[in-house]
């Protein structure tokens, strides 16, 4: 890969900003209705645009933690590879107001807020007021995979449907499972860098039956779009990854420790790969 390119994928956190744009992607397919893909595709862009300039954000507010922690230490901020100075903040500021416009464009202001919501609440809420303070940090924080799925469902109509809800609530519950599982691998980079995850506040043990409790509810919202819209397809794709992920959680209970937790960590990547998966082609199936 390009130097360059390299280095813009690992700043914006572009893996995360695809994901994201592709969960606005399944927001748009699990709603009822339709519009126009050139309005759709703009909306994810924006989407992708304005959840990398809160990943950017991520790695130059944290730019002391990741100095401190094993797994974030090659960042380029860290490393050298870009300069830490103030006009990143500019840069930010302005891509994710590209991004906010776009949206309000393209589709409308709902849209829009949505949006910016989602940026906010990851740049902001989540790496500013609560990640160095509380282990609900990731909990609230979760919202901002939550908002991409109503900024998709707001491209077909303000009006915000059941299946949209619901799916907006599978991101919410999704992400404490996801990164718990992760601070348990890596409890000790947050334990150097003072971070309060969960499984240092808690302890491993407490936090590995927070994450299977956790995935319950997630689980059983993941399943609830079948009562209105999705078909078999969705569900199908929702309970085997559904299954695969309590079956991984059950294993990190019985033994917690950082083997099952990495286990745990993909296990829900697959997860939400499989309902971001089954809800579009369930949605292609029904033209």
């Amino acid at each position: 890969m390009n130097q360059g390119i390299k280095l813009a994928f690992n700043l914006f956190k572009l893996r995360i900003g695809i994901v994201i744009a592709i969960t606005a992607l399944a927001g748009y397919a699990i709603t009822p209705g339709h519009a126009p893909g050139w309005q759709v595709a703009v909306l994810v862009l924006a989407v992708l645009l304005s959840s990398a300039s809160a990943g950017a954000f991520n790695q130059y507010y944290e730019f002391d933690l990741d100095r401190q922690m094993e797994r974030t230490k090659k960042r380029p901020f860290v490393t050298g590879a870009l300069v830490h100075h103030r006009g990143w903040l500019a840069l930010i500021l302005a891509l994710t107001a590209v991004a906010v416009a776009a949206a309000w464009y393209a589709v409308n202001h709902w849209a829009a807020l949505y949006t910016f919501l989602g940026a906010f609440f990851y740049a902001v809420v989540y790496t500013v007021w609560l990640k160095r303070r509380t282990w609900w940090n990731i909990v609230i924080g979760g919202l901002a995979g939550s908002f991409a799925v109503l900024a998709g469902a707001a491209s077909v109509s303000p009006a915000l449907s059941p299946e949209a809800l619901i799916l907006a609530l599978v991101l919410f519950l999704w992400t404490p499972s996801h990164f718990w599982s992760l601070a348990i691998a890596y409890r000790g980079d947050y334990e150097k860098a003072g971070v309060p995850m969960l499984p240092m506040v808690k302890g491993d043990a407490w936090a590995a039956k927070a994450i299977l409790a956790n995935t319950v509810l997630l689980v059983a919202a993941s399943l609830a779009p079948v009562l209105y819209r999705p078909g078999w397809i969705y569900f199908i794709f929702a309970v085997a990854g559904g299954a695969y992920f309590l079956k991984c959680n059950l294993r990190l209970v019985a033994n917690p420790n950082r083997g099952s937790a990495m286990a745990c960590f993909h296990a829900s990547l697959l997860q939400l790969s499989l309902l971001l998966v089954g809800a579009m082609l369930d949605a292609a199936v029904r033209g």
